[in-house]
């Protein structure tokens, strides 16, 4: 598992750094392809759809030649919620109306399949599950898009990643090694209450670093309270995301990304995170839109 994590950062650290830096089309785009990866794998736990189930249930097997992967096996609302996050992070790139705007087109447009079907039983539950989604991975995660607009948004960017990288490193090492009293076993029978405390601190320490490190420029007291609310907020982006799993019946989102599950379980901590460093951002600091 360690050298398999170890292997999945010296690859993808630097890319997020390239990617980050670049922003702009760059950003949105390779930001897109990962979020609807993320949301294929969440309706795929959540509302997985028969492989050999007909048209109407899973267009994507019924015209494949092959057997698809689970990822695949998806039901139309699955693939309409899947599009809506990429729509979301291209409204996000072009300013904040249009934002919300896809928002709310994404709220409505489950319905037409809803109605289209007829079926009164699983209409509420299912258009439940789709906007959930859409909101809970392509809502949250567009805000990464939002916040390299920010000026000196790279480094915003950089902060509230790098932050929450070092929250869930430092929680999974000191876990591992102290690690005695239970967390939340129901949830994540893996995390313990040293581990948590453990993320906390050094994620802590770790924003402060970034900010000097990165030359922000925050004062002390609006720092402090940010330093504690990041890895707080990427402790419970991590606590939700396995609070879905356990209902779903599920271990990993998928085994795309080696030593840590899927891509969704790798974003669940930076979902809860960037909206978070956003905000506080432009409401505290606040810091102009670029």
């Amino acid at each position: 598992m360690l050298p398999q994590r170890v292997a999945t950062a010296v690859i993808g650290v630097p890319v997020i750094i390239a990617v980050i830096w670049a922003g702009g089309a760059w950003l949105s785009v390779v930001l897109g392809i990962v979020l609807v990866i993320a949301a294929l794998e969440f309706y795929a736990a959540v509302a997985p759809a028969p492989a050999n189930a007909p048209l109407v249930e899973n267009p994507l097997a019924a015209i494949s030649p092959v057997r698809l992967p689970r990822l695949l096996n998806q039901r139309p609302l699955g693939l309409m919620g899947a599009a809506s996050t990429a729509l979301l992070v291209a409204a996000a790139h072009h300013g904040g109306d249009w934002w919300a705007g896809a928002l709310a087109l994404a709220t409505v447009i489950p319905f037409l399949w809803l109605i289209l079907r007829g079926d009164r039983e699983r209409a509420l539950p299912d258009w439940l599950h789709t906007v959930g989604g859409v909101v809970y991975i392509g809502w949250l995660g567009s805000h990464l898009v939002l916040l390299r607009h920010l000026d000196n948004g790279r480094d915003w960017a950089y902060l509230a990643v790098f932050a929450t990288f070092a929250n869930d490193t430092s929680a999974y090492f000191v876990g591992r090694a102290l690690g005695r009293n239970k967390l939340v076993p129901r949830i994540s029978p893996g995390k313990t209450v040293e581990g948590s405390l453990g993320g906390i601190l050094f994620g802590a320490l770790g924003l402060v670093v970034l900010n000097y490190s990165l030359d922000l420029g925050v004062d002390i007291w609006p720092l402090i309270p940010l330093a504690v609310l990041v890895p707080v907020a990427a402790q419970l982006g991590d606590l939700a995301e396995s609070l879905i799993k356990r209902g779903a019946g599920v271990k990993d989102a998928s085994v795309l990304v080696p030593g840590h599950g899927g891509v969704l379980d790798r974003l669940d901590s930076i979902l809860f995170v960037v909206p978070l460093v956003y905000y506080y951002a432009r409401f505290v600091i606040e810091v102009g839109t670029g």
